[in-house]
């Protein structure tokens, strides 16, 4: 059995119009043309895929099946097609960056406006992934740069550090404890807390904290993101400790930050690939990071 893939074309462009005429038309071909393709196509495979009904071709279970499959191989196809597309964009600035899902919404908007201000002609791809699929991608050398919670860099790549700081209380702002310059552990006790997934490093260092010195909280929810701990909190239904890049991003609007007697280290770092070609711009981004991030330690000061 030798399919073409003129055939297998005819027969997509059948099921996704509905009528032999239209089909026809989408293919810059005649109606006959159509009608004789798909009759070659049922002879070869010993199916009917079609069933004539005045005039309108009704597809068969077994070419909704067929169909499937060829969706599929035309995602293929798609997926190579826009690879093409980012290579020729690439070509003309376009900048690979990959980040954990926190910071593309805290740090890498000002970072990039700021970058656009130096490079208005040039593309950024951005690309938020958890860990550690993303230092999986920057191992395989898939970006230009990547920024991460990470102490160290993944194989195959350089690690400098981009940003220090502290995690930061976020309260309701109503809440009494407002009034509070800094918060200290004892200032939970006996409130309702939002925490970080049971998995998360940060989760397992503020209970740490708080079991050190035996501050007993009310643990009812949890959340795998710092931004639905902000949301949660917003809505006056605990207090929460989150990084201080999401904090400040969500803080107002009923979300309050104060800084904690306490250090529960936070920090940034850049990772750039060691074996892929050096983007011409990687350079003014990182400038523009760097920016970014001394206007937000600024702002932790004065919070």
């Amino acid at each position: 059995m030798r399919l073409t893939h003129r055939q297998i074309e005819v027969f997509r462009a059948v099921m996704q119009a509905g009528h032999v005429t239209r089909a026809a038309e989408l293919l810059h071909t005649s109606q006959p043309t159509v009608s004789r393709e798909i009759a070659r196509l049922e002879q070869l495979l010993g199916l009917v895929l079609f069933d004539r009904r005045k005039g309108r071709l009704q597809p068969t279970a077994r070419a909704l099946a067929l169909m499937e499959e060829v969706r599929l191989s035309y995602v293929g196809l798609d997926r190579i097609a826009a690879t093409a597309v980012a290579l020729r964009s690439y070509a003309h600035g376009r900048l690979q960056v990959a980040c954990l899902p926190a910071l593309a919404h805290a740090l890498l908007p000002d970072a990039i406006r700021r970058f656009v201000g130096r490079q208005a002609e040039a593309a950024v791809s951005l690309a938020p992934m958890d860990s550690p699929q993303l230092e999986a991608a920057l191992s395989e050398q898939r970006f230009d740069l990547g920024l991460s919670e990470r102490r160290e860099p993944p194989s195959a790549c350089d690690w400098q550090s981009l940003l220090v700081a502290d995690e930061v209380a976020v309260l309701p702002a109503a809440h009494p404890l407002c009034a509070r310059a800094q918060l200290t552990p004892a200032d939970f006790e006996n409130q309702p807390f939002i925490s970080l997934s049971p998995s998360d490093p940060y989760r397992l260092q503020i209970d740490a904290l708080f079991e050190g010195g035996g501050v007993q909280r009310e643990l009812r929810l949890e959340t795998a993101s710092a931004v639905s701990v902000c949301a949660l909190v917003r809505e006056g239904l605990g207090l929460g400790i989150v990084n201080p890049l999401t904090a400040l991003a969500m803080a107002g609007d009923g979300l309050v930050v104060r800084p904690l007697s306490v250090s529960i280290p936070f920090q940034v770092a850049v990772m750039t690939p060691r074996w892929r070609d050096t983007h011409p711009l990687r350079s003014d981004f990182e400038a523009a990071l760097g920016e970014a991030a001394q206007a937000l330690v600024q702002r932790l000061r004065l919070t």
